[in-house]
């Protein structure tokens, strides 16, 4: 019988009690030869909080800090490749518009955020692209006008809406008002 991965183990043992998820969380950082510092970092939870959860002060983690947990075992483990870490962007538009967007990158307030490209050529690809970036990890998303209160009522991020003409800077100067939304969180 082959082993049960550690993320897995950790992720079942949350079913059965608090005390059993402790256990299991401490059991998969000791064979990973991960530290709460370490591990910290990877996953974007606080020391305190890892803290709190392995010494059972805190007996209920969030939903979010759980699913943190599971990825970030799941990134130690290769049994995910490791997604990107920098947030981004989704630029949806059509594509020569795409194609005139010379920057991939945009700077605010020190940090850098890349710019992805969703390519769509209807209200529906936009739709579509927009729950796709999402399901990438899209921090935010910037459409056009016309579909952004759709793409809002689907969507869990910010959305800024730009107009879709020939020129790269109302699609970058939207990336930046909406890259300040997403560092404000």
């Amino acid at each position: 019988m082959s082993k049960i991965p550690l993320w897995e183990d950790v992720s079942r043992s949350c079913l059965n009690s608090d005390e059993a998820f402790r256990k299991a969380l401490k059991k998969s950082l000791e064979e990973l030869r991960v530290d709460t510092k370490r591990f910290s970092k990877l996953s974007g939870i606080s020391e305190s909080s890892l803290y709190k959860i392995l010494s059972g002060e805190r007996a209920n983690p969030r939903l979010s800090t759980y699913r943190k947990i599971i990825q970030t075992l799941k990134r130690l483990e290769g049994v995910e490749e490791a997604k990107e870490i920098e947030p981004f962007i989704a630029i949806i538009a059509a594509r020569p518009s795409l194609d005139a967007i010379e920057k991939r990158y945009i700077q605010i307030r020190g940090r850098q955020i890349q710019l992805k490209e969703y390519a769509a050529t209807s209200i529906e690809d936009v739709i579509v692209e927009a729950v796709r970036a999402q399901q990438e990890g899209a921090r935010a998303i910037v459409c056009a006008p016309i579909v952004s209160t759709t793409v809002e009522k689907i969507s869990k991020v910010p959305v800024c809406a730009c107009p879709v003409i020939l020129c790269r800077q109302p699609l970058l100067k939207a990336a930046e008002t909406v890259a300040s939304k997403i560092l404000l969180e």
